[in-house]
């Protein structure tokens, strides 16, 4: 299969668990997300947010890339984070909402983006300014990796307080395929 379908999939999926993983928020109040829980970043706010703002400085990356990305031209008029533990959003909803519209700016992206996009090397910066050059299409699969790392998280921690986020599995989007 090549790699743009699977990560093609990893977008939906991507959206598809933030549904649920905010819905399962929306049950909590605001002392509750903003509970420290031992998670390394906090709570499930502190991870919530954590997720947005490195979807941000990645995509904000992938924009520098040479194919000039219409879909990740969004991301202009998105701030920088200046920390990986930064706080964006005060309350729940404008972080949904900013989540919503960075769901539907990645599976954009990822219906843009070529076979031939994600074999260039792409230079950048870490947010400590050392520069790197990897394979573009290691960087995507890094990008879906920590989202899903993140959201592991967040199921624990819904699970601890008895908040079923529903099926987590990737299987469950995985379409049916013809025996041969």
């Amino acid at each position: 299969m090549p790699i743009k379908q699977q990560f093609e999939l990893m977008a939906q999926y991507n959206q598809w668990m933030n549904v649920s993983i905010y819905r399962s928020a929306a049950t909590l109040s605001s002392a509750e997300l903003s509970k420290h829980r031992g998670a390394f970043f906090r709570s499930i706010w502190g991870t919530l947010n954590h997720i947005m703002v490195a979807d941000i400085i990645w995509l904000k990356r992938f924009a520098l890339h040479p194919a000039g990305f219409q879909a990740l031209e969004y991301m202009q008029d998105v701030p920088a984070p200046i920390a990986l533990a930064e706080i964006l959003y005060a309350e729940l909803g404008s972080l949904q909402s900013a989540r919503t519209a960075m769901d539907e700016v990645i599976i954009s992206f990822t219906r843009e983006a070529t076979e031939k996009d994600y074999a260039h090397v792409l230079c950048y910066q870490s947010t400590k300014e050392q520069s790197f050059a990897k394979p573009f299409g290691y960087l995507v699969q890094h990008f879906f990796n920590h989202q899903t790392h993140h959201r592991g998280q967040l199921s624990t921690l819904f699970n601890q307080l008895q908040i079923d986020i529903g099926t987590t599995d990737l299987l469950a989007l995985i379409p049916d395929g013809q025996a041969v």
